[in-house]
């Protein structure tokens, strides 16, 4: 089924932030960033968000069950200076995952550091892979505990951005998250209706006058 533009209207769109420059969306768990193949797969965030602004252009993307903070550019000028602060690496973005076992609850960082490959013959998935993967680089702290349901929530900052980069490292570690479907085990997966993996802070340089700009949005897990 091919959907109009008044069909992508009807459609839910959380808008935390707009200007002339670039737009700020919520994404929900289960909503591509971009379209995928085939026409079940031709409702996503891009296309809902350019039924209301024309101009609107991807410059990064989050996975189709995790939810949360995406910006996106009003134009051609403003999606080259976003795309620049990405590759140099001056914006910031912290996710919070519920992931299973219990870890100790910390204020300081630590460092996860495995690079990571394709797994060719399980795509989309990743691996660990020290003797050809591309370097990996997540932050993370436990910020709580919950000893009845055997879990943990954690904040996490990738300093480098591959695909499934959290999901991987954290269950790299032994601590896969809660209703993962690619990495956790069927009973983590069984926990919850939904990656329990959200993007809550966004911090990017604004594309017209440079200024650090920082949005929250709480996840609903």
């Amino acid at each position: 089924m091919i959907l109009s533009t008044d069909d992508f209207l009807a459609l839910p769109l959380e808008v935390v932030y707009a200007d002339a420059a670039m737009v700020v969306l919520n994404k929900p768990s289960g909503l591509l960033t971009v379209p995928g193949r085939g026409p079940d797969k031709q409702d996503c965030l891009s296309k809902r968000v350019q039924a209301r602004y024309p101009d609107a252009l991807i410059v990064h993307r989050l996975d189709r069950d995790t939810s949360g903070l995406v910006v996106m550019a009003l134009g051609l000028p403003a999606q080259r200076v976003i795309n620049l602060a990405f590759e140099q690496r001056r914006v910031d973005k912290r996710y919070v995952a519920v992931v299973t076992g219990q870890l100790a609850v910390s204020d300081d960082w630590q460092d996860i550091d495995m690079p990571m490959l394709v797994d060719w013959p399980n795509r989309p998935k990743r691996t660990i892979n020290y003797a050809e993967g591309q370097q990996a680089l997540t932050r993370w702290r436990c910020t709580a505990v919950d000893t009845t349901a055997n879990t943990s929530r954690v904040e996490l900052e990738p300093v480098t951005g591959r695909t499934h980069q959290l999901r991987v490292h954290m269950q790299a570690i032994g601590h896969p998250m809660v209703g993962d479907t690619l990495y956790a085990p069927p009973e983590v997966q069984a926990q919850a209706g939904r990656l329990l993996l959200h993007s809550g802070l966004l911090s990017v340089p604004h594309p017209v006058d440079g200024d650090q700009r920082e949005y929250k949005v709480a996840p609903a897990f």
